[in-house]
């Protein structure tokens, strides 16, 4: 059973969505990127944050006090391939440090529509592969390796490894991703079933995004849409969704297909949570127990190390 503060976020969270959309900026680029960038938590007071250029992409190192410099954990943020940076994804990047031990490297990959597909992949495999030679602390190899992301950097999360694997390069020990969008055809039952419960994302909205980031590209092409994708080889997976979500089935079916490749999935399903609720943590206990289990998934890969 949800909590009594998880209830009084949902309703902001409903009250927000149904003015935006009333005030017609709903496929508003310029509009979603402002309010995704003033919509923020403040970052921690135990987080370090630097700046740095993650092969040729903009770049924040966010660590805490014990967070192992050479175990990283490449973030990429959500927000439909069209907004979200820094800013915006910043303070879970930090929570997410603190609860896996891990240095994280937040991303600023090139966003739609100035850039279409494939440039924010380009950018993602680009990152990760810096940060296998390269540390908070400068210069170094590294000990583990993680990949993560949130909504549409969920999808690129996993995108983002077929390009590694295919390319024949180190592949991240595991991987996390929080509410994925990983159909950009919207072809998941889920799209319909779960839209009079959904407090965020709609169909419309959707589809103008998927547009948006497209381009000519087809929404079933693997790279776009990792559901279409070839899993063989993928390192452990914790796939976080919420009951709510249109975008449940998501995470459902890329589950079913990649264990069926032989691929060991962590699938959580959370009961009457919403789209990337984890980004709330502060207000209701459901958002940091998920990111609590985030760092409980990802710290047995230190074992050896400790």
């Amino acid at each position: 059973m949800p909590s009594k503060e998880f209830y009084i976020a949902l309703q902001s969270i409903k009250q927000s969505m149904v003015s935006f959309r009333n005030q017609g900026y709903e496929f508003d680029v310029a509009t979603l990127r402002t309010t995704m960038s003033s919509k923020v938590f403040p970052v921690p007071e135990i987080a370090r944050v630097g700046a740095v250029e993650a092969g040729g992409v903009p770049a924040e190192w966010v660590r805490v006090s014990g967070a192992r410099p050479d175990c990283r954990l490449l973030y990429l943020h959500g927000g439909g391939f069209v907004a979200g940076g820094l800013t915006s994804h910043r303070p879970l990047a930090a929570w997410i440090s603190e609860a896996s031990r891990c240095s994280v490297l937040l991303l600023e990959y090139r966003l739609a529509p100035e850039h279409t597909f494939p440039a924010a992949l380009h950018d993602a495999a680009s990152a990760f592969r810096w940060m296998r030679e390269n540390g908070p602390d400068g210069e170094s190899g590294t000990a583990r390796s993680f990949i993560a992301g949130d909504s549409a950097g969920g999808g690129l999360a996993l995108a983002t490894m077929m390009v590694l694997r295919d390319a024949g390069d180190t592949l991240p020990d595991a991987a996390v991703t929080l509410s994925a969008w990983t159909d950009l055809a919207l072809t998941g039952d889920s799209v319909k079933s779960r839209a009079p419960v959904d407090p965020i994302l709609n169909h419309a909205m959707m589809q103008i995004l998927a547009s948006a980031y497209l381009g000519a590209t087809d929404p079933r092409t693997p790279l776009a849409s990792p559901l279409y994708g070839d899993m063989r080889g993928f390192p452990p997976l914790l796939l976080q969704v919420g009951d709510w979500e249109i975008l449940l089935d998501d995470s459902t079916r890329f589950a079913e297909k990649a264990r069926s490749a032989g691929v060991h999935v962590d699938l959580e399903i959370w009961p009457e949570m919403f789209h990337v609720w984890q980004g709330l943590a502060p207000l209701f206990p459901e958002g940091q127990q998920a990111i609590n289990r985030i760092g409980e998934f990802i710290k047995p890969f230190f074992s050896p190390l400790d």
